[in-house]
């Protein structure tokens, strides 16, 4: 499983709550930098999974839009999404 990163800094990958390895690929000037995640078991057909990434991002860091606690709905933690879309290779 591939994701697209630019300027973030990974410290741990868990998928279902089991640790999984990464790697980072070859940098990209202005692509970013893939991040290459191995799943720690076989996923099944229909099988859901939840993949978390402890991670740190950066003032450069592209596609992150961070709102504040004011602007969500429960005006209590900042929230952050991206608007690149995930693809699984």
């Amino acid at each position: 499983q591939v994701l697209d990163t630019k300027d973030v800094q990974v410290f741990k990958v868990t998928v279902n709550g089991q640790d999984a390895k990464f790697v980072f690929g070859e940098k990209h000037s202005f692509k970013g930098t893939p991040l290459e995640i191995t799943l720690p078991f076989e996923l099944r057909r229909g099988q859901e999974a939840i993949v978390e990434i402890s991670f740190e991002s950066s003032p450069t860091s592209s596609a992150l839009q961070w709102f504040t606690p004011e602007q969500t709905s429960g005006k209590k933690h900042p929230f952050l999404f991206s608007q690149c879309q995930v693809e699984w290779t």
